[in-house]
């Protein structure tokens, strides 16, 4: 009996080894609780994704895009399928892509997706592959993606089967398609997408090609009639109704279109497969790229093959021992999660559509990325990608100073080259001066200055990146009524934060670049927070026009994403530390270390902290910024992650935004947190892991723990190290980074 316990020991032990890291990834964590992440096949940033679309058609789903506020195509309480989504986004607060629906049906054709939609049972997701079984028709649905491209698989019951490409539904709150027959097996077209965020003008097509791997039997397209009355309605049997186009056979358009395939005399398990490119260039683009990244022969199981190598190539740059199984399994789904953005735009010879001028095509050497989502990833995620992934770092800030040279401005909140303007601040500036300050410098940093520089310096009436610049320059902050209301209401405070933040890091980088005068400038402005602070509630308040403190004035107002005056999503308690560049002065108008640390306290113990908030995020590390408090970072972030980050499909505390949320999880649970954009530091914290190794331009990073609880000790390269904010050039160039923990504080 003890052999055989020693041998099954032995076998599983030998099983865990030999897992790789994409099968520690759970694409349904996030995909509830307005997550907004999705199970669908990607490749690490990816212009293709393909995603289950389940949130449309259905009385029978808990969640439908049509009858509120919607913005991911996937819900995990949801049961009605209506088909494959291709180009989706991950983690995002507001509806967008999710188009160029794919569907496989049995029996008579159907062309309504409320009639062909089905339920579906035995889904399967992992890094690169997704799969169901549709209840209606016992068809397989599976499908796999290249970096550009989507490949299908469907496996049918005996009889007739179809494919069809619905044009008309969708995410997006965009409309208009056209859809052109190439050969009876392929066919070709774009999909108007756009007016992400409110923003009804920010449109951009998507151009696709269509592959299906057998001959069909019969093709045609179809067309939603316009509803029709009197004696206009006479004259069509169609009027409101799917019209099927059976012998016509050039190119359709319109708001609700779509084409179809059917198959005749399909035996049991006969199999079609469907392959789809698209290009944000053209048609001929999405072929090229179709015909690039899946050449003649190509299997659907050697492209899943081929995308899980790229997840595990990316995903086991960090590699991590010991944490329990579900531990694991949260940190490499996080770090999946933030590979999904910024994504590919450009096409495989180059091209790509120029950032906001309609129509031009621009070529690039390397890569070109879209999607900077960058209110919420300049805090963290370009971070992890600057230290695990820099040679894709590089290309991003490349993409981002080629923005500034098509069309004046650094990005905000861009998609596939357009500028949404959603949310506030000036969020390039922290990225690419942290990126530049942690050593990548193969960008053209004197253009990137110059943009900065610009945002930083032109007035309001000129300046799209800061509108509500001209009473931040004269009086160092903005006032309430100055900036007209968004849908957020006045957020005056937080637009100013936002700015200081990102002063800060250009005071920074003009100081390193020789330019004195400019850095004291902006350093001076960073410092305009201490205005909004008020010694009566000991938060920041916002400020009237005539200069007075809005009264009445509750810290509180804003919880839950409620409106607030002066605050975006968020209170007075979820911005007041919000100074990550001048803790010292903060601590100082706050009467001292003691009060500061009490403040901050109260924050985590009276739930006024937001998990899924960017503001506060990174409150937990502030504690360390004051010797032996450091305890109360490392109990706070195990508490968080414990109670926020977990392997159920509402394990991420909320939207993921664009990886954000994940990307706090992986820096917390290996032991360090960027803790300021702009500054190249990182706070210590306990690690979850036993060992941890990164792969870096620098070589490997090795963290190791060593026992359980509080810190007690901490080594590099075997000195003892006495801080616990350390410089990204130290901890990366000066060996094992060693934990001794123990049971007490």
């Amino acid at each position: 009996m003890k052999r055989l316990a020693l041998l099954t020991a032995l076998t599983l032990c030998l099983a865990a080894r030999a897992q790789t890291p994409a099968d520690r990834v759970d694409p349904f964590i996030g995909t509830t609780n307005f997550g907004t992440t999705n199970p669908g096949a990607v490749c690490p940033n990816g212009m293709m994704a393909v995603v289950p679309f389940n949130v449309m058609g259905s009385e029978r789903n808990v969640y439908d895009k049509d009858a509120r506020w919607w913005s991911t195509p996937y819900e995990r309480h949801n049961k009605f399928f209506t088909g494959f989504a291709h180009g989706a986004l991950s983690g995002v607060g507001c509806p967008e892509m999710g188009a160029l629906l794919t569907m496989a049906t049995a029996g008579e054709l159907e062309v309504d997706y409320k009639s062909y939609g089905s339920g579906y049972r035995d889904e399967q997701a992992s890094p690169g592959y997704y799969g169901l079984r549709l209840d209606k028709y016992g068809i397989r649905a599976e499908a796999t993606a290249t970096p550009r491209s989507a490949a299908e698989r469907y496996t049918f019951p005996a009889g007739k089967g179809h494919i069809l490409l619905n044009l008309g539904e969708g995410l997006t709150n965009e409309s208009g398609a056209v859809v052109r027959r190439v050969s009876a097996t392929e066919i070709e077209g774009t999909k108007l997408l756009g007016t992400f965020c409110y923003n009804p003008q920010k449109v951009f097509p998507v151009y696709f090609v269509l592959r299906v791997s057998r001959t069909p039997s019969a093709a045609g397209y179809w067309k939603k009639q316009r509803p029709m009355t009197g004696v206009e309605a006479e004259w069509t049997p169609d009027n409101g109704k799917y019209k099927l186009y059976t012998e016509y056979g050039r190119e359709l358009a319109g708001d609700d279109v779509g084409y179809w395939f059917t198959f005749d005399d399909l035996a049991e398990g006969d199999q079609v497969e469907v392959r789809m490119g698209i290009s944000f260039v053209s048609t001929e683009n999405a072929r090229r790229n179709l015909d690039a990244e899946q050449p003649v022969g190509a299997t659907f199981d050697a492209l899943r093959a081929a995308a899980r190598k790229r997840w595990n190539d990316d995903l086991g740059r960090i590699r991590v021992e010991g944490g329990t199984p579900e531990q694991q399994t949260v940190f490499y789904t996080a770090l999946y999660h933030a590979l999904i953005h910024p994504n590919l735009v450009s096409d495989v010879n180059g091209e790509y559509p120029l950032m906001e001028r309609s129509g031009e095509v621009g070529v690039t050497e390397g890569e070109r990325y879209t999607v900077f989502s960058l209110w919420d990833t300049y805090r963290n995620l370009h971070q992890l990608l600057t230290l695990v992934y820099p040679e894709r770092q590089s290309e991003m800030l490349r993409s981002m100073v080629d923005m500034s040279r098509e069309w004046g401005w650094l990005p905000k909140w861009e998609l596939y080259g357009r500028e949404t303007f959603t949310m506030e601040g000036d969020p390039s500036i922290p990225v690419l001066v942290d990126s530049w300050m942690k050593g990548l410098r193969d960008f053209d940093m004197e253009a990137a200055y110059r943009a900065m520089r610009r945002s930083a310096t032109t007035p309001g009436a000129e300046n799209p990146m800061r509108p509500d610049i001209d009473p931040y320059i004269e009086r160092g902050y903005i006032p309430l009524g100055f900036y007209a209301k968004d849908l957020a209401g006045d957020t005056s405070v937080s637009h100013a934060l936002e700015y200081y933040v990102a002063d800060a890091a250009l005071a920074l980088l003009a100081d390193s670049l020789g330019y004195k005068e400019d850095a004291r400038l902006f350093r001076d402005r960073s410092l305009g927070y201490r205005h909004y602070y008020d010694k009566e509630y000991g938060t920041l308040r916002p400020i009237n026009e005539d200069g007075s403190f809005l009264t009445p004035f509750d810290p509180r107002a804003g919880e839950n994403f409620s409106a607030a005056p002066g605050f975006h999503e968020g209170s007075a308690w979820n911005y007041t530390f919000y100074v990550p560049h001048d803790v010292e002065g903060l601590t100082r108008l706050m009467g001292g270390r003691r009060k500061f640390v009490d403040k901050l306290q109260m924050v985590f113990d009276e739930g006024l902290y937001d998990p899924a908030n960017e503001p506060d995020i990174a409150y937990p590390y502030l504690f360390s910024r004051f010797r032996g408090e450091e305890w109360r970072t490392q109990r706070e972030v195990r508490r968080l992650l414990n109670k926020h980050f977990t392997t159920a499909a509402d394990g991420i505390p909320g939207n993921d935004d664009t990886g954000t949320m994940s990307a706090w999880a992986v820096f917390s649970m290996m032991g360090f947190y960027p803790d300021c954009p702009g500054e190249p530091y990182y706070t210590l914290t306990a690690p979850v892991f036993d060992r941890v190794e990164i792969d870096t331009g620098r070589g490997t990073l090795r963290i190791e723990k060593r026992g359980e609880g509080y810190i007690r000790r901490m080594t590099l390269g075997g000195r003892p190290l006495g801080k616990y904010r350390i410089a990204h050039d130290e901890l990366t160039g000066g060996g094992t980074l060693v934990y001794e923990l123990e049971n007490r504080r």
